[in-house]
């Protein structure tokens, strides 16, 4: 295809040409209308003078009689620019006037009518008038009328512009629609190049903008950021990939291994039952650990895993603060709540849960105050118990859940680190856990267009998670049953 017909196949050059016509027709009607109106004015001004000459004359006929009335129309015949007069007997023979003929019966029939003529000078050639025929008494007819050139004049003027202007509209248009076309075409082109090279697996690559700010640069804008959360995608789930790759593989061998050992050296039931309970257990913390990616991968990818409506956040905080007391007791941990009440959030009740669940989890395993006394580090009596404070408040549009303990904290280097998959750090390898559980809170604000933060609480770690706030005339605070929370998610930090 020609570059020409490539140009005049675009959208933009058909509706220029569309619009060209449109503007066409409009003008068409605009000057028509125009020449209408024109017209029927002249008519009517003209008719307006025929009936006042009719009437003078008229005037001077019942004052002076015949002779009167022909002498006074011979006088006004020969002026130069006069109107067009005839006076003709019963017989219809010419008495005085500057018309020499008229169509036959136009002089019997009284009243305003247009008619051609022929002038005594101009012998053969028809003239076109607007004229009155007015019946005197004895039978003789007075007929005055104007010439209708001007009118036909302003006709040619008329028709003449409207056929200059549509010319010019038609080359001014085709001439814009194509310098608009291949402006427009030059950038689709551009921006289908992109898009030919990103299919071709460069997903770095980007649609040019022109900075304008039109649609096309709307377009291209949200096509990028589509392409860039592709990207996001693409990366998580290669990182993913990766880190099932390394990570899965200690446990899994070790399950492995376990059973190796258990067919090598089992000899008893009890033994068979001892290596048989210790697979299971790996394999629940395998199944847990899948369970926590897919949660996770569904929660990146904008889908919900439970029911999104207005619920009261406070109370979904406050049930699982109930939950992690006994624990809390039971590792000599104080767990304190501070809680401000009906606050509430367009958000999944379970997700929520999930994402706090994991927060109080992490703090009660990391969280505790590293000391070199046993009575401090095991809170006994006469030691000062280590804390951990979760609160709820209105921030603005935000309700911010926030989870601190007084623990080793996180240094600021590893900070955005240790909310990545399966990232565990140094001092947290000793212990039992994921990675995941930061991974899981993240998706989870994520997917309700909240944002978690870590924070220094000076001494120990703050974490602050932030969603959307609802006014609380729209929450409907579901039942404290439906709060089912799934099993923690372990992450682990440094200690």
């Amino acid at each position: 295809m020609t570059a020409l017909g490539k140009l005049f196949r675009t959208t933009v050059f058909k509706l220029s040409l569309a619009y060209l016509i449109i503007f066409g027709i409009g003008a068409g009607f605009v000057l028509g209308g125009v020449a209408w109106n024109v017209n029927l004015l002249l008519d009517e001004q003209i008719g307006q003078t025929v009936e006042a000459e009719i009437t003078g004359l008229a005037e001077q006929y019942e004052t002076g009689g015949m002779r009167h009335l022909v002498d006074i129309i011979e006088r006004r015949s020969a002026q130069p620019g006069s109107s067009l007069y005839l006076v003709t007997n019963y017989a219809g023979e010419k008495l005085a006037g500057n018309v020499t003929t008229l169509p036959s019966g136009v002089i019997d029939h009284p009243g305003l009518v247009e008619t051609p003529y022929e002038r005594p000078n101009d012998k053969g050639q028809n003239y076109t008038a607007l004229a009155r025929i007015f019946l005197l008494p004895g039978g003789f007819r007075l007929m005055v009328g104007r010439d209708l050139d001007e009118r036909e004049s302003l006709r040619k003027v008329i028709t003449h512009a409207l056929i200059t202007s549509l010319l010019w509209l038609a080359g001014i248009g085709t001439f814009g629609g194509i310098v608009v076309a291949r402006r427009v075409l030059h950038r689709v082109d551009a921006m289908s190049d992109s898009a030919a090279t990103i299919m071709t697996g460069d997903l770095t690559r980007r649609l040019p903008t022109g900075g304008t700010g039109d649609e096309l640069d709307r377009l291209a804008q949200n096509l990028n950021a589509m392409l860039d959360r592709i990207g996001e995608l693409m990366t998580g789930m290669k990182e993913v990939s990766d880190n099932i790759a390394h990570d899965l593989r200690t446990p899994l061998t070790r399950l492995r291994n376990g059973a190796e050992q258990a067919l090598r050296t089992a000899k008893t039931p009890e033994d068979y039952r001892h290596a048989l309970d210790k697979t299971i257990e790996e394999a629940d913390r395998l199944m847990s650990i899948f369970s926590a990616l897919l949660m996770i991968a569904r929660a990146e990818a904008g889908s919900s895993l439970g029911v999104v409506a207005p619920c009261d956040i406070s109370s979904v905080v406050r049930d699982v603060v109930e939950l992690y007391e006994p624990s809390a007791e039971e590792a000599h941990i104080e767990l304190r709540s501070d809680v401000q009440p009906d606050l509430f959030g367009l958000a999944s009740r379970e997700l929520i849960g999930q994402a706090v669940a994991n927060l109080i989890d992490n703090a009660l395993k990391y969280g505790a105050r590293a000391s070199d006394d046993p009575a401090e580090a095991t809170g006994a009596e006469g030691a000062h118990s280590p804390l951990i404070d979760v609160s709820v408040s209105r921030d603005r549009d935000a309700v911010v859940i926030v989870v601190a303990d007084r623990g080793p904290g996180i240094a600021l280097v590893d900070r955005s680190r240790v909310l990545e998959r399966f990232v565990r750090l140094e001092g947290a390898r000793s212990r039992p856990g994921s990675g995941l559980g930061l991974s899981m809170a993240v998706a989870v604000a994520r997917l309700h267009h909240g944002e978690l933060r870590i924070e220094d609480n000076a001494p120990g770690l703050r974490v602050v998670l932030s969603l959307p706030a609802l006014d609380k005339r729209h929450g409907i605070e579901a039942p404290r049953e439906s709060l089912l929370l799934p099993r923690p998610v372990e992450d682990a930090r440094v200690s």
